[in-house]
């Protein structure tokens, strides 16, 4: 199947002499995934999470007896790897989990950062790659063949955002966003200055963070002065929960408060209290939404009871994300009937099946492009989903304490 383009010419004879194709035995033991995640360092809440979800689908399939191969059982085995939240030593696990482990399979490094980089050696080494954690179009811009992610491309995250802001409160004329210095948040900023400016909004202030930023002050203080109506913050949990507690130092407010990814996440919430309230935010996947499902997990409602009886919260987007790319797997591998990649590459680019994640199905980029995402916002200490219709819980609120 040519759906999605291959590297040509010289870049493709190079490719191949510094990664010759693994060889992979039909008649393995065990299905071999490997996992390389950012386990310590700056970036670990988050990669806790996405390790919950790989193992709350393992745990599914191990009871019930193994994926299905080609009318064979195989047992699934996720081989995790610490990268300690660099970019380079994920690169390195990555490639050592291919060549070391013999990894079949892999889920991508955390993040589009990350999974663009990690995803270079997947692709020499022709291994499938789920990006669990990944939205930038820049992860999949590169004409790779092997990659394929969860997440709907930034966009579709902030247009929605924009277009509910302009209609509910069209006096929020003035926007500023701030950024953490890193492929996913200034890429989501990115958007969220081109979907301001389409709902004819000005920006005041545009600027990023560097990675590690603990003390705020400066740029807060500028955006203070700018005197926003909507204040747009990108980043990370440790740097959203620090710019959120140096807002409220400060006294810095404003009508409308966004910030993506963190208040997706129970911990933010925990952490803030009162003062998570009136935060808005949207992500890929909310635990409202109800699907039935062709996975192993069977619907939504099934899948967040499930992840309550295992780990005692309700899952996020970013758990729900990787148990899906576990699933996702599975159902390429039993369509394509053995380990062969280039045929669970196939099934996995002609993909079109119903989850619990909703319905999957990859652009031709490798991409999902049959999500819509939820819009969301903080109220009273609970997440009440705002968009789409089909899923609203309430009405948007404006004004933080």
């Amino acid at each position: 199947m040519d759906r999605r383009r291959v590297l040509t010419g010289t870049a493709a004879v190079a490719s191949a002499l510094a990664a010759p194709r693994i060889v992979r035995a039909q008649n393995v033991d065990e299905l071999r995934i490997g996992a390389p995640l950012p386990l310590t360092g700056p970036l670990a809440p988050e990669a806790g999470k996405q390790k919950r979800g790989y193992d709350l689908w393992a745990g599914q399939v191990q009871k019930a007896g193994g994926l299905d191969v080609g009318g064979r059982k195989l047992p699934v085995r996720i081989v995790y790897s610490d990268y300690q939240s660099s970019t380079p030593k994920g690169v390195q696990a990555t490639e050592l989990l291919i060549t070391q482990e013999k990894c079949q399979l892999m889920f991508a490094p955390f993040g589009s950062g990350a999974a663009k980089a990690g995803s270079s050696v997947a692709e020499r080494y022709k291994v499938p790659m789920i990006a669990a954690s990944a939205s930038s179009k820049e992860v999949y811009d590169q004409g790779y063949k092997f990659l394929f992610g969860t997440f709907t491309p930034n966009e579709t995250l902030t247009q929605p955002l924009a277009g509910l802001v302009a209609a509910k409160n069209p006096s929020v004329k003035k926007v500023a966003i701030l950024a953490r210095n890193d492929l996913f948040p200034l890429a989501i900023a990115g958007e969220m200055h081109k979907s301001a400016v389409a709902s004819g909004m000005n920006i005041v202030y545009d600027e990023k963070f560097a990675i590690g930023t603990l003390d705020f002050g400066s740029p807060l203080t500028q955006i203070q002065a700018a005197s926003p109506d909507w204040i747009f913050v990108s980043g990370y949990m440790n740097d959203l929960l620090q710019v959120r507690q140096q807002m409220r130092d400060l006294g810095l407010k404003a009508p409308v408060v966004t910030m993506i990814a963190g208040p997706a996440y129970q911990e933010y919430i925990d952490a803030l209290k009162s003062a998570s309230d009136n935060i808005s935010s949207a992500a890929w996947w909310h635990p409202a939404v109800r699907y039935e499902g062709e996975d192993i997990f069977g619907s939504t409602q099934k899948f967040v009871e499930l992840f309550k009886a295992t780990y005692g919260t309700v899952p996020d987007y970013g758990e729900a994300s990787a148990a899906v790319s576990g699933a996702i797997f599975q159902i390429a591998l039993k369509k394509a009937g053995k380990l062969d990649p280039d045929a669970v590459r196939d099934a996995l680019a002609s993909m079109n099946v119903k989850t619990f994640w909703g319905p999957v199905h990859f652009g031709s980029n490798g991409q999902i492009d049959s999500l819509k995402p939820p819009v969301f916002q903080i109220q009273n200490e609970k997440t009440i989903v705002l968009l789409p219709e089909e899923i609203k819980q309430g009405e948007l609120k404006f004004g933080i304490g």
